[in-house]
Parts: structure tokens; C-alpha cells; sequence
């Protein structure tokens, strides 16, 4: 039952944390390069991700500790890797649109013309990612 109660107390934490790391911590250079092709474009994703991850990992931790969740060092950073890790991937967008092309073509008038399209799928994306972070971060 512990487990479930991490995982119930983790994932809500990773969802609020992602909501400010992805808004109010990115910087507006960073959300307008971190697309871009090139060196600048993977730069601004990686301090993105960087300060994204510094925030989650310090949300995830005070919920961990002031719930006294019996979190393992290992669970907790397996749970910020793949956050961190799937949050680059799918910020560089030509990643995410690729996918879409490939694996979800009825999708692919919705990410490219429809307005709010690319975001809605982003971050749905995200939310996907922050499900598997928050199983991990409990179950290992």
C-alpha cells in the first residue's frame, strides 16, 4: 500500500512542479530557441531542462520528505531522469513533430496548423512522461 501512496502523493507533486518549471522557470530565450536548429537550439533546451529539473527535483523532494515517503535515492533520481531526459526530446519539437508524422498522421494538421496545437500535444506528451516518472520514482 505504500507504494500506491507514493505513487499518488509523487505524480500530483511532478504535475504542479511541471506547470512552474515549464512556465514560470523557463526563460523567454529559452522558449523561443530551445526549437531552433543547431548548437543554440540544443543549449537553450538543456538549461531549460536544467532549471526545469531543478524544480521538480526540489518539489518532489519536500513532498517526499514532509510526507516521510519511503522514496529510494535510486527511485527518486530514475523518476528525474526520464522527466528530464523525455522533456528534452520532446522540446526540441522537430523530435515531437517527427513522432506525430510517424505515429499519429491524423494528428499532423492538428500539431502543425491548428493554433495551440503543438503545445496541447506537448504537453500531453509531458504528462505521459511525469505518469512513468512518478511509477518509477515509487516502485524503485
Amino acid at each position: 500500500m505504500s507504494t500506491a501512496l507514493t505513487f499518488a502523493a509523487v505524480l500530483p507533486a511532478l504535475l504542479v512542479a511541471h506547470a512552474v518549471g515549464d512556465r514560470w522557470a523557463q526563460t523567454e530565450h529559452q522558449a523561443v530557441t530551445k526549437g531552433c536548429a543547431g548548437h543554440a537550439g540544443r543549449v537553450a533546451c538543456a538549461s531549460h531542462v536544467l532549471t526545469y529539473t531543478a524544480v521538480t527535483a526540489t518539489v518532489t523532494a519536500i513532498v517526499c520528505v514532509a510526507l516521510s515517503l519511503p522514496v529510494s535515492l535510486t527511485g527518486f533520481l530514475a523518476g528525474q531522469a526520464v522527466s528530464a531526459l523525455t522533456h528534452y526530446w520532446i522540446d526540441r519539437r522537430t523530435t515531437l513533430a517527427a513522432f506525430v508524422a510517424r505515429f499519429a498522421p491524423w494528428k499532423r494538421n492538428y500539431y502543425a496548423n491548428v493554433p495551440g496545437g503543438a503545445e496541447h500535444l506537448d504537453q500531453s506528451a509531458h504528462m505521459v512522461w511525469l505518469l512513468v516518472a512518478a511509477l518509477l520514482t515509487a516502485v524503485i
